[in-house]
């Protein structure tokens, strides 16, 4: 991939202008959009790579818009919000994105993730590597498949779409089958992060992924919580 694009949808000029000028000097090409509408145009005919997404728009707003991404698409958005609580990074969580920056933000630290995210999904996305740098890597446990060449997870036969973090987690956890990882251990091994604080990250991600997954429905879990411990998938 010679060329990584990025989208920023953010009403407040100056602030999309200052992310454009951080990441156009780390080499990335940026589009801009002002609003919900125009980032989904500019979705629709360029090939976007990642989406940094504000989450206070008028008209679609941020949440609305990433929920409409995850129809179709499993490139990386980071949300953009001045809101901080738990519960507003729960739910920007919650509708597919893929991480959480709070207003206003250090740019180099959101420059950090953006690479952190694209370095997740250029490893996944089949696509985006280099010729002669693919290396079969196929786990099968008991009816759950996951190939990393094709970014591909199969359940009873059945294909289900993962974004980038939700595959990771998956992948971990089913590398090690019975091994029970806390939720502090996971955030460090997927986002390559140290944990500082407490926060519910890796819990809403593994929520969601459970329901892509149809656990609710299912007398065999195929993620096993261990209360107080973490979570496992057996053997």
């Amino acid at each position: 991939m010679d060329q990584i694009n990025i989208l920023v949808v953010d009403d407040e000029k100056e602030i999309a202008e200052l992310v454009e000028i951080y990441l156009v000097s780390d080499g990335y090409h940026v589009s801009k959009a002002k609003n919900a509408q125009e980032g989904l145009e500019i979705l629709a005919r360029e090939d976007i790579h990642l989406v940094l997404l504000d989450i206070m728009m008028p008209g679609m707003n941020g949440l609305e818009m990433c929920q409409k991404i995850r129809e179709t698409r499993n490139i990386p958005i980071i949300m953009l919000s001045a809101k901080s609580t738990d519960l507003d990074k729960i739910k920007g969580l919650g509708t597919g994105a893929d991480d959480y920056v709070t207003k206003p933000f250090n740019p180099l630290e959101l420059t950090a993730r953006v690479k952190s995210q694209l370095r997740r999904y250029m490893q996944l996305n089949p696509n985006s590597r280099p010729a002669g740098e693919k290396h079969q890597s196929e786990i099968t446990v008991r009816n759950l498949t996951i190939n990393r060449d094709n970014h591909k997870v199969t359940i009873d036969g059945e294909e289900i779409r993962l974004t980038p973090i939700e595959f990771d987690i998956l992948f971990l956890l089913a590398s090690n089958p019975g091994k029970v990882f806390s939720t502090d251990e996971i955030f460090e091994r997927v986002w390559n992060e140290k944990v500082y604080e407490a926060n519910n990250t890796v819990m809403v991600h593994i929520r969601r992924l459970r329901g892509k997954m149809k656990e609710d429905t299912r007398t065999d879990k195929i993620i096993t919580t261990v209360w107080g411990v973490g979570y496992k998938i057996e053997k």
